[in-house]
């Protein structure tokens, strides 16, 4: 039986994302877990996986259109089968052309309808500013840079093909970009548009720092033995390929502090709080023009080392941008780990609707007075919670972080 194939979502705050490449092609065979298309948010770039096994029988938006999340995009089912969009559900959408010239339809898949000049007909729906292009112009617009509704059509209705774009390119080639650096600004100042992630970044933090009170609360910890635990643990991980990092060590004593003080897994929503049940630590990862948040889920009960190789495998992806949706969903708090860079402590924004973040700094070796008085060297370690005012208060986010700081100090319990 045909299934629909729908557009995910990204994170909590995706409206909606746009198919930028289709892997499989109508006819394609197809399994659980193949990836279909290649979609692309304001964050990251995701494939988008089959959850069903059959043939790719129909695309129902074209590469470059923007989509709604849960809106479909894709039909599957067995080898032959007729698609009935109407006892699917889906109203209104017509197969997309595959190429410049177009693509005949599978016998699975219904002609699209025209608009009597060989383009599908409709208003551009799914498209920017209703702008006719073939998939291959979109693309070579979006990799050059290039603004499609500028580039004027030559296809049937004015859609918008290669040679559209190719002599565009070569016509701005010819004379200064518009968004060169002008040679007559003294200082050498260049003007260059904000990369979508770079924007989406700063709209949120701009939201949260406005409307969410932050207050914040600082501790130095004793990092020495976890990191003591941490290398017999990777000596012991060395043969399986396995490793631990610091910040998988601090991740899973955020998770297991959670647990005792359920106000910082808890979301505020206006009139009502929302708790949440499972604890789901985001993992703050510097990636090309941003920071993109991946998310360790049921951080509490996960093993350790199950948890690091989760982390390493997600981390990658994300900054090959190629993470999936589940990589970025359900966070509850997060870890914001500089102490690769020589950072003494920080701190930083909460990310909505999480109510807390805790940031790390570098773990230094410095001198520090025993128990018994005497001086000595050792290792230590700042943190700092930011946490938000309308859901918990400064001694309750004191003693989380106390709780976290204990955990470390004493860090077999991390494996308990």
């Amino acid at each position: 039986m045909a299934e629909l194939v729908n557009m995910p979502k990204l994170g909590f705050d995706m409206r909606e994302g746009q198919l930028v490449r289709w892997q499989k092609k109508v006819g394609d065979a197809v399994r659980k877990g193949d990836a279909l298309a290649d979609i692309e948010s304001d964050k990251a770039t995701i494939e988008v996986e089959s959850y069903v096994e059959g043939v790719l029988l129909q695309h129902l938006v074209s590469e470059g259109d923007w989509v709604p999340i849960g809106a479909p995009i894709a039909v599957v089912g067995q080898p032959g089968e007729a698609v009935d969009l109407a006892a699917l559900g889906v109203q209104g959408v017509a197969a997309p052309a595959e190429s410049d010239a177009g693509a005949t339809p599978s016998p699975a898949a219904p002609a699209p309808a025209t608009d009597g000049g060989g383009a599908p007909s409709g208003n551009g729906h799914g498209l920017p500013e209703g702008v006719r292009a073939s998939p291959l112009a979109r693309r070579m617009a979006r990799e050059q840079g290039l603004d499609l509704t500028a580039i004027p059509g030559t296809g049937p209705l004015g859609r918008i093909v290669r040679a559209d774009v190719e002599a565009y390119q070569q016509a701005l080639a010819e004379e200064p970009h518009p968004l060169a650096p002008s040679p007559s600004v003294e200082r050498g100042e260049a003007i260059m548009e904000t990369p979508k992630m770079r924007r989406r970044i700063g709209q949120r933090m701009v939201e949260s720092k406005t409307t969410v009170p932050h207050f914040y609360v600082t501790t130095e910890i004793d990092i020495g033995p976890a990191l003591d635990l941490r290398r017999d643990l990777n000596a012991r991980l060395e043969k399986e390929g396995g490793k631990i990092s610091v910040n998988d060590l601090i991740v899973k004593a955020v998770a297991l502090a959670l647990k005792d003080f359920p106000n910082l897994n808890t979301s505020f929503n206006g009139d009502t709080l929302i708790r949440h049940r499972r604890i789901n630590v985001g993992i703050a990862v510097a990636v090309e023009n941003g920071l993109l948040n991946v998310v360790s889920q049921d951080a509490d009960k996960t093993p350790l080392t199950v948890m690091a190789k989760a982390h390493a495998e997600m981390i990658e992806r994300a900054r090959t941008g190629r993470v999936k949706p589940e990589d970025v969903e359900g966070e509850t708090i997060a870890v914001s780990n500089l102490g690769a860079y020589d950072v003494d402590h920080f701190i930083a924004i909460i990310n909505p609707p999480a109510a807390a973040i805790v940031a790390v700094g570098t773990a230094r070796q410095v001198p520090v007075v025993t128990a018994d008085g005497q001086l000595a060297v050792g290792w230590r370690m700042k943190a700092t919670v930011s946490a938000d005012h309308r859901v918990t208060d400064g001694a309750e986010a004191a003693q989380f972080l106390q709780r976290v700081k204990e955990i470390l100090e004493d860090p077999l319990r991390l494996l308990m």
